[in-house]
């Protein structure tokens, strides 16, 4: 992955992880370096605040159900079992991959957490109203097109009251970040290679004005938050 490159239009390469033939202990070992680089690129936090505020839009029940789609080992839901705490809110997640490498990462991680259940499925094949909100943090940057606008699709009708988005700012500083931060504090090439192309597969706002146009949702809002992400709500109608 090349330290210079265009950053106007969004990259369109697949990243390693989508090659669903590979896998295996190098993918279970990306998935707890990602963990390193969602702590210092404080990843939880766009995923916390769009949930309080589709929590609060809804009248802030006493009970919330979450799935979060393309999880991964699911880390970045820490923080929200952190917040149901000291909320009091009746909170379980469901965390979802298509791959058993993050399904097995995830069981590990959440071993002691009976609030949090690991399922491996795909997103298109999830029941209507699955759960109160689904959250795809990191995940829909993988789509492009058409396809985008089906994956987003799917999550919204998998979900009672709507959908939060955690993606990436296309942006020259994160870029730059990432892409030195990934070579010193791994040899991973799951982690090399998928962590600076994530963030030329990332958005800017124009994107998400699209997207939101394509969806024909008016109720899709999106924020700017560190480090260089973007917290997206679609609120169903």
């Amino acid at each position: 992955m090349s330290f210079f490159r265009t950053l106007s239009i969004r990259a369109q390469e697949d990243e390693l992880m989508d090659d669903f033939s590979m896998g295996g202990e190098e993918l279970s070992e990306a998935l707890r370096h990602l963990r390193r680089l969602n702590r210092i690129f404080a990843a939880p936090g766009p995923t916390l605040d769009g949930v309080v505020k589709l929590w609060k839009s809804i009248g802030c029940p006493d009970s919330l159900s979450i799935m979060d789609v393309g999880a991964g080992s699911g880390d970045v839901n820490r923080k929200l079992l952190q917040w149901s705490d000291q909320m009091g809110v009746e909170l379980s997640i469901t965390l979802v991959d298509l791959t058993e490498e993050a399904c097995d990462e995830a069981r590990r991680l959440f071993r002691h957490e009976p609030r949090v259940q690991v399922r491996r499925a795909d997103v298109k094949e999830l029941p209507d109203a699955s759960a109160d909100i689904v959250t795809g943090s990191q995940f829909i940057h993988h789509f492009q097109g058409q396809q985008l606008m089906e994956i987003v699709t799917h999550m919204l009708r998998a979900s009672v009251h709507g959908v939060v988005i955690n993606d990436i700012h296309r942006h020259p500083v994160p870029y730059a970040a990432v892409w030195i931060i990934t070579r010193l504090i791994s040899r991973n090439r799951y982690i090399r290679h998928d962590g600076p192309l994530s963030v030329a597969k990332g958005f800017k706002g124009r994107d998400w004005r699209e997207l939101k146009k394509q969806l024909n949702h008016a109720t899709l809002t999106y924020r700017w938050k560190p480090l260089f992400r973007y917290s997206v709500v679609i609120q169903k109608r």
